[in-house]
């Protein structure tokens, strides 16, 4: 872990490598703040510090005593130094006016999106306020067009799965669902995807919470508000004769409703759903009120990730796994292993962790006519996994012991990715 620095005290240098850009009525301009120069100076280093760092979100968490900064690098919080209290109001400060909030209230929750440039690079971050016991806790989710430009072929599916998956997506209509928790690469995947898809003779169509990448052309996106939330957009957009319509999300039942339809009259529907595993997505769409007999007409495929920390290939060295961690990655109690484990040492370049960036585990399973037939007959979670099977589908356990055999990542980071598949 990083040494604990206070960051009132750091030597900031030239900082004309990152810029916050304010934008009004449709002009940008440097967003400026010589009378709080210190606080200028820390929040573009916060900025800078998490971006050379490779940060997915900083959280400024209000302690008694200080403002602690901490970086969430490849899944995992990390601190990386504090404030003291006398200089963090004049830091959040500085947050809240460059994501346009009100910086006079403290006592309401607020949300707002800072742009921002880095080494000529345009990048932005979700900004959320909230009242906390010691004072306003900042949650900023780094937005970064680039890493959202992914490949498919980068996010480390199987070549059995990815060449099912890309079968899958260019299905003229039905229904695509990709499921996992939040920050499991769902919404990575589904841009990959897009990307795979004629834009050119396709009428593509997005509603996002947010919009984490803007595709340069022929595809309409539409941000999520309280006025123009997921059923109200999608009606809109069935009116707007698309052919793709990719879903954020589907939060409820109605969204859902409509999704199916939408799949039944000629669309193809790419959404994402919240469940544990890829089989209880269909048990997910029975308890939001789906007709089975709907579930099995729509249902093209259903693919469950989840993303694991890969070895830092400057530190890694052979693992000895423990008789516990062989048996959550589902082997006998004294079988062979045949292959090497590894795992990293932890270095510099690995901030001592031992893992330098992630990949992804996957299951998926297709539509196929004795998938749909057990579920048109609302078939039980053993049922549908018994399909599932039968058509060769791979675990995200499996998938993961491949990985680990591979040297890819360790038991400890695919036993916790995939915990709940562990349990009897």
């Amino acid at each position: 872990m990083p040494e604990m620095t206070d960051m009132s005290r750091s030597n900031f240098g030239a900082m004309k490598r990152f810029r916050l850009i304010l934008r009004e009525q449709g002009k940008a301009r440097e967003m400026g703040g010589e009378e709080m120069s210190i606080a200028v100076q820390i929040v573009d280093n916060i900025f800078m510090n998490a971006l050379e760092a490779g940060a997915s979100d900083i959280h400024l968490q209000p302690e008694r005593d200080q403002l602690k900064i901490r970086f969430r690098v490849d899944g995992q919080l990390t601190e990386n130094g504090q404030l003291p209290p006398e200089t963090a109001a004049n830091v959040i400060a500085r947050i809240k006016l460059a994501a346009g909030m009100h910086i006079d209230e403290r006592r309401e929750p607020q949300d707002g999106r800072i742009d921002m440039e880095y080494m000529n690079r345009k990048l932005s971050a979700r900004c959320s306020v909230i009242p906390a016991l010691n004072g306003e806790k900042v949650v900023l989710r780094l937005l970064d067009p680039a890493a959202m430009r992914v490949d498919l072929r980068q996010l480390g599916m199987p070549d059995e799965t990815m060449e099912k998956w890309v079968k899958a997506i260019q299905n003229p209509y039905g229904m695509i669902m990709v499921t996992g928790p939040t920050g499991s690469g769902k919404t990575s995947s589904l841009y990959a995807s897009l990307h795979l898809l004629d834009r050119k003779q396709r009428n593509i169509v997005t509603v996002e919470d947010p919009i984490e990448y803007e595709f340069s052309d022929n595809v309409t996106q539409v941000q999520v508000t309280e006025k123009m939330t997921f059923p109200r957009v999608m009606r809109s957009f069935l009116r707007q004769d698309p052919d793709v319509m990719m879903v954020g999300e589907m939060r409820d039942g109605e969204s859902l409703g409509i999704g199916i339809q939408a799949a039944l009259t000629g669309h193809l529907v790419m959404t994402t759903i919240h469940t544990n595993n890829s089989v209880e997505t269909i048990g997910r769409m029975f308890d939001m009120g789906a007709e089975p007999y709907l579930c099995a007409a729509v249902t093209v495929a259903v693919m469950a990730q989840r993303l694991v920390r890969t070895n830092c290939q400057d530190c890694i060295q052979p693992y000895q796994p423990t008789e516990d961690e062989l048996i959550a990655l589902g082997f006998e109690p004294g079988q062979t292993v045949h292959g090497t484990m590894f795992a990293g040492k932890g270095c510099a370049n690995c901030r001592g962790s031992g893992y330098k960036g992630r990949t992804g585990v996957f299951e998926l399973f297709l539509g196929t006519p004795d998938m749909r037939g057990a579920i048109a007959k609302g078939a039980s979670h053993g049922e549908i996994l018994a399909a599932a099977r039968r058509q060769g589908m791979k675990t995200m356990l499996e998938d993961g012991r491949e990985k680990i055999l591979k040297g890819m990542t360790t038991p400890d980071e695919v036993i916790r990715a995939v915990y709940s598949a562990t349990i009897d």
